[in-house]
């Protein structure tokens, strides 16, 4: 009798815990192919990637390698599926992809990007930094031919780990180093991550310098008005002082991997968080926060169609940047945290402008109040965080100078300004922690000792 309780007991247990873990597993569902969807599409259709060589390389991790992609070229979709989940990716003129949620592709896809503007120069023909032609009467030939070396042992020898996909270095504003990785090249767009958390700083900056908005005032967003929240200003948003709950850990069913996979709306996910800290005491890091910052921004202007129009005209194409794409969530809000494709050369445009303290081409694009503003050092981040931008002051790059600032994304995006060495280093490509690291420290140090 009592080795038939005890059976009976561990039946009861072990059901339990299979219960148990397939709730859990059903709660990733969204996340494993949402990520699957996105990325892939996004790889295929804004950078004109190939899918097998996507699938090998950026999805052959955890349980997103053993999703089974279907690449649909006409529709320009991407359905993933693993065990009973699936999720269902759309690329869009303009928009770039969007991950749905609760919509079909033809029923998304009645939203047409509306902006019609173009730049008033060509790219192909006019001179950097505002066009790609770049005169050989600008280019500093020994300079490039010292750094050679060291571009093709990162790109081709792989020699400071990781996978990259471009390299370029710019040198008193001229590029003295550029290369790509085999099926890659300066027309590519390419992922940013978490560089994209700059881009936005550039957007407020802008938009605090029209006098369309205060940073230091307390937000008008409804759903704070009756708590501590109420007192969160985008400066605490900026600067990751905002005291709002949040996870940012990436490979798990975390806040940031909810919000990037599951919801359609992701600065109101973001918003709807309860305060964990008084605002402007406690420095975490958080891409709710940008997203936060960005619907806001949106909800600053009439329409959708007048907020993509003004990120184009006061920020893309005065700097350059003319065949972006900002991918926006299901309710059409930029995703500023994280899913901005550009070129290479468009990263390090945007690197030039913080640079040159916002001025781009002999145009003060952004106040130089503002680039200083961006890179003073949060209350709480003991020298490591300003406003969306990364800091060197704690030296946690110890053999570059401390006035190195850097916009940083996930597996390894980044743009590295030294303003010291008068220098703007951008690196795109893969390289996941922690095995596979690129060595930013050992790779800027040699790009220096070139100079």
């Amino acid at each position: 009798m009592k080795t038939k309780t005890l059976l009976r007991i561990l039946l009861g247990l072990l059901v339990a815990a299979l219960l148990a873990g397939a709730i859990y597993l059903n709660s990733l569902m969204c996340i494993i192919t949402g990520y699957a969807a996105k990325n892939l599409c996004s790889a295929v259709f804004v950078s004109g990637r190939n899918a097998d060589s996507v699938e090998q390389l950026d999805l052959n991790f955890s349980f997103i390698r053993f999703t089974r992609n279907k690449v649909d070229y006409e529709a320009q979709t991407v359905t993933s599926r693993f065990l009973w989940g699936k999720s269902v990716a759309v690329c869009r003129d303009g928009f770039g992809v969007t991950l749905l949620r609760d919509a079909t592709a033809n029923d998304f896809r009645q939203q047409t990007f509306p902006l019609q503007l173009a730049p008033d120069y060509l790219a192909d023909t006019t001179v950097w930094p505002l066009g790609d032609r770049i005169a050989d009467s600008l280019v500093d030939s020994a300079c490039v031919a010292r750094l050679a070396p060291v571009a093709k042992a990162f790109i081709d020898d792989q020699a400071y780990n990781g996978t990259p996909f471009a390299f370029i270095v710019l040198h008193r504003g001229i590029p003295v180093a550029e290369r790509y990785r085999q099926g890659f090249d300066a027309q590519t767009r390419l992922l940013s991550w978490s560089m994209a958390k700059s881009f936005t700083n550039a957007i407020v900056g802008l938009m605090a310098s029209d006098g369309m908005i205060d940073i230091y005032a307390p937000m008008d967003v409804p759903q704070w008005q009756g708590d501590g929240r109420k007192a969160i200003t985008l400066n605490s948003l900026m600067q990751m002082q905002s005291g709002l709950a949040w996870n940012e850990s990436y490979g798990s069913r975390s806040d940031v991997n909810l919000m990037l996979h599951r919801e359609a709306d992701m600065g109101l996910y973001a918003i709807e968080k309860p305060l964990e800290y008084e605002p402007n005491t406690h420095w975490y890091y958080s891409s709710g926060s940008t997203n936060i910052v960005c619907r806001y921004l949106k909800e600053c202007f009439p329409s959708d169609s007048m907020f993509y129009a003004y990120l184009w005209q006061r920020l893309f194409y005065p700097i350059g940047i003319t065949d972006a794409r900002f991918e926006v969530d299901m309710a059409g809000t930029p995703i500023g945290s994280s899913y901005l494709y550009a070129t290479a050369r468009d990263f390090a445009r945007f690197g030039q402008l913080f640079l040159d303290r916002g001025c781009f081409a002999g145009r003060q694009v952004l106040p130089p109040e503002w680039v200083d503003y961006s890179v003073t050092a949060a209350s709480d981040s003991k020298g490591k965080y300003g406003a969306f931008f990364w800091l060197n002051r704690s030296g946690s790059l110890p053999d570059v100078p401390r006035d190195m600032f850097a916009c940083d994304g996930h597996d390894g995006q980044q743009i590295y300004m030294i303003p010291s060495k008068d220098l703007v280093v951008v690196v795109l490509g893969y390289s996941p922690k922690p095995d596979r690291v690129i060595d930013f420290n050992r790779l800027l140090a040699d790009v220096m000792d070139r100079l």
